[in-house]
């Protein structure tokens, strides 16, 4: 990887992680801080980052994911492990598309337009299956085992 390359890495991990912060504020997520590097990425496409708790000092209290998907978060109780927070993201992605082919608002989550709803539907579950795949290949998870 040249310098130029590293540049522009560095870069959109700062957009995103900014991207990031300016999410949770605008949700009222409380938090201790978000890490300076993504845990998991493939830029330009995702981002997944660590979202440190007020409560326990030094642990994970959610992840929240950003790039070319939608900004998002969840609790870590919900996955401590960054492969967990992939599939827990598809897996609600996945819901909310369905609701959206169904012309269902869905019972938590709001996203777009209704008018564009079937086109994001598509486009959601695109970026699910996206996830699940990072999340299903263990040659990627080695070393966090």
């Amino acid at each position: 990887m040249t310098n130029e390359e590293d540049v522009t890495e560095e870069k959109w991990a700062a957009a995103e992680r900014q991207k990031v912060l300016d999410y949770l504020a605008a949700e009222g997520c409380r938090h201790a801080g978000v890490a300076d590097w993504p845990t998991f990425h493939a830029i330009p496409y995702l981002a997944l980052w660590a979202v440190q708790s007020t409560n326990h000092v030094g642990r994970v209290g959610w992840w929240a994911i950003s790039g070319e998907v939608p900004t998002d978060y969840m609790s870590s109780s919900d996955g401590e492990h960054p492969r967990e927070a992939l599939r827990h993201f598809a897996a609600e992605w996945s819901a909310v598309a369905g609701h959206m082919r169904r012309g269902e608002p869905h019972p938590e989550k709001e996203l777009g337009d209704p008018q564009r709803w079937p086109e994001l539907a598509e486009v959601l579950e695109q970026r699910a299956q996206v996830l699940e795949e990072y999340a299903g290949e263990d040659e990627i998870w080695e070393d966090e085992a």
